[in-house]
């Protein structure tokens, strides 16, 4: 796939969703008061926070499934949004491939499942069972589906979930590539935050409300975000460097570079990392 340049924001300003103010109350529970975010074309806006923090309600108030009872959501004329949700729950005795996983929602022609199939390195999965996948190329193909919308803005409700560590960089290694490659924004729920530091332009800390945001080495020292997750949490955030001499399947298994590849040892073989495999969690 040929790159395109990263869309610039308008000259007003306008991103590809905002939300202004909201307030989100649940059986007379707020869940949400008062937040404002924003994303922009090209940019990857992570949400952090506890468990029960309204990170998933935010998420369903900016897809238009849930409406506040307080401000408004904003979403630029004409904009279009993919989807990956926290759970694929598919029957594993239902027989389903790949591709036709791929189809459902849409009638799409062969030619655009192989070339989204292509974009996230799963194109020989397409015939195989969604049953037999692995947690990380499940996540590829949901990945994979959302992109068929040709969409502005991918909002990802935790797309790392159930795949190891190794899998989880790759799949963070692609969600980078495909906001750099389409230009699109995207949005992101993590607990991952050892992986926050790695490609995020701006993390929000939700605990109900916003806590603190801006870019992620700032929001790691701030003394909300301590409060929220502990003094050991900055640490998990710490970006570290090495000499990369493999790289990853689509299953997270490590695969070998090529020779001349692994000993190159030149600056552009060094890749940052998030620092250390275990986050705190939410």
């Amino acid at each position: 796939m040929t790159p395109r340049p990263l869309r610039s924001p308008s000259p007003g300003g306008s991103a590809l969703v905002a939300c202004d103010g909201i307030t989100v109350r649940l059986g007379g529970r707020p869940v949400l008061e008062d937040v404002s975010i924003s994303v922009e074309p090209g940019e990857i806006v992570t949400l952090i926070g506890p468990n029960g923090s309204g990170k998933t309600t935010l998420v369903r108030a900016v897809l238009g499934l849930q409406k506040p009872q307080l401000g408004r959501v904003r979403r630029r004329p004409g904009v279009k949004i993919g989807y990956v949700p926290q759970r694929l729950s598919i029957d594993p005795i239902l027989p389903l491939t790949v591709r036709r996983f791929l189809r459902l929602g849409g009638k799409r022609d062969e030619g655009a499942l192989q070339r989204a199939a292509d974009e996230v390195g799963g194109s020989d999965l397409l015939p195989r069972q969604v049953e037999e996948l692995s947690g990380g190329e499940l996540q590829r193909m949901a990945l994979a589906r959302a992109l068929l919308r040709e969409p502005d803005l991918l909002v990802l409700d935790e797309p790392l979930q159930g795949v190891d560590f190794t899998g989880q960089l790759a799949l963070f290694d692609l969600i980078d590539r495909v906001r750099r490659e389409r230009g699109c924004g995207v949005l992101m729920v993590s607990h991952d935050l050892h992986l926050v530091m790695k490609g995020t332009d701006r993390v929000f800390c939700l605990n109900r409300h916003i806590c603190c945001s801006g870019q992620p080495e700032t929001v790691s020292r701030h003394p909300a975000y301590l409060a929220l997750f502990g003094s050991g949490a900055a640490e998990s955030l710490a970006v570290y460097s090495h000499s990369h001499d493999h790289d990853h399947a689509l299953s997270g298994e490590v695969v070998s570079l090529p020779e001349p590849a692994r000993h190159a040892g030149s600056p552009a073989d060094e890749r940052p990392h998030g620092g250390g495999a275990d986050g705190p969690s939410q």
